[in-house]
């Protein structure tokens, strides 16, 4: 993939995010993905702050769209290194967010790490 390409990825990724639409969100993601989050501890007590599995990321993601009805995302920039990026943007709280994401030959996420600021 050329920059651009994940560019376009992290939009679109987004652009799913602003419109709620979750099952355009989870195709950006493998089945067995490995995603981590302070979000996770929050919500459902998980002291490592890890889910596996796309069934349990959408859970997740439906519980966010609960929890914050206003939710809206601002793309700010993409990182690209080799089959990674990171992307950042900003929540519609002022929350500067970097997910820092390694893709699979496909371009879907298998391990994601989230940082908030």
């Amino acid at each position: 993939m050329t920059e651009l390409n994940y560019k376009d990825l992290a939009l679109d990724w987004i652009d799913a995010w602003n419109k709620r639409d979750i099952d355009k969100i989870m195709d950006h993601y493998v089945d067995d993905v490995e995603f981590y989050s302070p979000t996770v501890i929050q919500r459902w007590n998980i002291p490592e702050g890890r889910i596996i599995g796309k069934e349990k990321l959408r859970q997740h993601f439906l519980k966010g769209f609960e929890v914050a009805p206003q939710l809206h995302f601002e793309f700010v920039s993409v990182l690209v290194e080799d089959s990674s990026v990171t992307i950042t943007y900003k929540r519609e709280n002022d929350q500067l967010v970097a997910d820092y994401i390694v893709l699979d030959k496909a371009g879907k996420a298998k391990l994601v790490k989230a940082y908030y600021k």
